[in-house]
């Protein structure tokens, strides 16, 4: 996943070629893809197209759960393994196809279904459920917003946060075991914790950057011609 696009070095790149280099940056980004998906998109080859293999997979946790085959025990281990198989091959694409930026709201919605369909047939706290999914929700809009301002989330945020494919496999062993409640507790706090700390210092940061660039450009507008003039002559006396 690429977090943060870097300009080629060199002769200035064609205009329409950054325009895409940022597009797939972005929409990989959204795809909050995990250490799982890095550590074998590099293994996949050119990879299936993103859109249908996400599609399929959110019909294919709606026909798991409305057929009722989703009973306690190993079974709720069953919609998280059909998510990754069937997306996890869609790391390697550059999604610039016309209906590619329907990849992340497609995978997003389809990893709130399948937490909240394991949620419900393992009976966790309905409550418990809404927050984590909240807190990815949270996690998912930040994201949207700082790279449509032009800031990146630093790369180590999305591993540290596990990806979508470790959050449900993890939900989906754990409710498979019967742990199901501690489990999500577990992980939805170590999620608030990480993503507001990091989000909240992120912003503060650029806000104080802001905020000194502000007070410089007004210190240099109030000064008068006498005392810009007087500040470069003792400059140049220095050197």
């Amino acid at each position: 996943m690429i977090t943060q696009p870097q300009a080629a070095a060199g002769p200035t790149p064609d205009p329409d070629e950054e325009r895409r280099r940022i597009q797939t940056a972005r929409l990989l980004a959204y795809r909050d893809d995990g250490p799982l998906v890095h550590a074998v998109a590099d293994k996949l080859g050119k990879g299936l197209p993103p859109v249908p293999a996400a599609l399929a997979a959110l019909l294919a946790v709606i026909a798991v759960s409305a057929t009722g085959l989703l009973q306690p025990g190993p079974m709720l281990l069953v919609p998280p393994l059909i998510v990754v198989l069937l997306v996890l091959p869609t790391a390697p694409r550059d999604h610039l196809g016309r209906l590619d930026w329907l990849t992340p709201p497609l995978l997003r919605g389809t990893e709130f279904l399948t937490i909240i369909v394991i949620g419900l047939a393992a009976d966790a706290p309905k409550w418990l459920l809404f927050v984590l999914v909240y807190v990815v929700g949270y996690h998912t809009y930040d994201t949207v917003y700082r790279t449509r301002q032009s800031i990146w989330p630093p790369a180590w945020v999305f591993h540290a946060g596990l990806g979508w494919e470790l959050r449900l496999l993890i939900i989906g062993l754990g409710a498979a075991l019967g742990w199901v409640t501690p489990v999500l507790a577990v992980l939805t706090a170590y999620l608030f914790v990480l993503f507001a700390v990091e989000s909240v210092t992120s912003w503060v940061r650029l806000d104080k950057a802001s905020a000194q660039a502000g007070a410089d450009a007004e210190q240099d507008l109030e000064a008068s011609p006498e005392e810009v003039m007087e500040q470069a002559t003792g400059e140049a006396e220095k050197a």
